[in-house]
């Protein structure tokens, strides 16, 4: 494949409290090798956690030939303004043609940060990659996904937030020995301006986060507030729990679960939505998953339109079917 790379591409790794690297990460890795020679960033504050020996060999295993650990000093890293200018020294430093970044809230402030400050073409919530001629372009979807469209950077610069779920996550070829170098920035006054004054940690769940995970069980209206079925046939599955605009803002689950434009932006192999109607702002966040499942009362809801399979009844009585089946077949 021709590359328009003529730098290294960066990819920015995104990872648990622990060091733990998220699968969103891996999957811009293997994305980013048909681009050119891979390098990662590595952003954990100054009592943050440096790759282990476990992270390294991961990253080796998917083509990664250089870590720089992102050093700002004593600024909070948890600040988009701080990782945006830490970001931007480094791709100066680097010569870095390519930056790459998993399309979640922040770093699609921290993507837009960059461009203003640097030149470059900034791509969010793209679910593609090609390179076409001598430029990369990117494929998204635009107005609640009703136009598929592709984005041709053409400045020498291209800075992509790529959607969690848009790629296979896949080794390379051959394994890499990875180089750690440490990269100090200086955060200047305007970075800082802003503190966080309280932080509370989520509670430790074991399903996945709901931007990476592969299965996807979200609620709507129809749930009228009990997700109890809905988390039962998550667990079974691995998935995560996600849910409408309505039934955040009823307060049945918090905002951080809401999927659609203003939300999160999903793309997992399996999506079932229960008393989901499919209303256009949450079809926008969703559309891209592999395979959708419906269940609504409804057979004219919206999200039969677009669902692959869907079953018109109750929620409450199809789903826990579902799961018990689910667990028989599981042994």
């Amino acid at each position: 494949m021709t590359t328009p790379a003529t730098g290294p591409v960066l990819v920015l790794l995104d990872h648990a409290a622990d060091g733990v690297l998220r699968l969103p990460a891996l999957e811009l890795l293997t994305a980013a090798r048909s681009l050119g020679t891979v390098q990662g960033v590595w952003v954990a504050g100054a009592d943050g956690p440096a790759p282990d020996a476990r992270a390294l060999e991961l990253l080796g295993t998917h083509g990664v030939e250089t870590v720089h650990r992102l050093d700002v000093g004593d600024a909070d890293v948890r600040l988009t303004p701080v990782v945006a200018q830490g970001l931007t020294a480094l791709l100066e430093r680097t010569g870095a043609s390519v930056l790459l970044l998993t399309s979640s809230f922040e770093n699609k402030e921290v993507a837009a940060r960059v461009g203003v400050a640097t030149g470059a073409g900034v791509v969010v919530d793209a679910s593609a990659l090609e390179v076409a001629g001598d430029r990369l372009v990117a494929a998204k979807t635009v107005f609640a996904g009703t136009w598929n469209t592709r984005c041709a950077v053409r400045t020498p610069l291209a800075v992509i937030a790529l959607k969690a779920g848009s790629v296979q996550a896949e080794p390379a070829a051959e394994p890499t020995t990875v180089t750690v170098v440490s990269q100090t920035v200086a955060v200047d006054s305007g970075a800082r301006r802003v503190t966080v004054a309280e932080h509370t940690e989520r509670a430790a769940s074991t399903r996945p986060d709901l931007g990476a995970a592969q299965v996807v069980v979200v609620g709507g209206r129809g749930t009228n507030g009990d997700f109890a079925p809905l988390e039962e046939l998550a667990d079974l599955l691995g998935g995560a729990v996600g849910a409408t605009r309505v039934a955040t803002d009823e307060g049945w689950i918090g905002h951080d679960a809401q999927i659609g434009q203003t939300g999160v932006t999903v793309a997992p192999q399996l999506y079932i939505g229960a008393g989901v109607s499919g209303a256009v702002h949450h079809r926008g966040g969703m559309q891209s998953a592999g395979t959708i499942v419906a269940i609504n009362n409804d057979p004219e809801a919206p999200i039969f339109e677009i669902a692959d399979f869907g079953i018109v009844g109750d929620l409450f009585a199809v789903l826990p079917q579902a799961t018990a089946e689910l667990r028989r077949l599981k042994g």
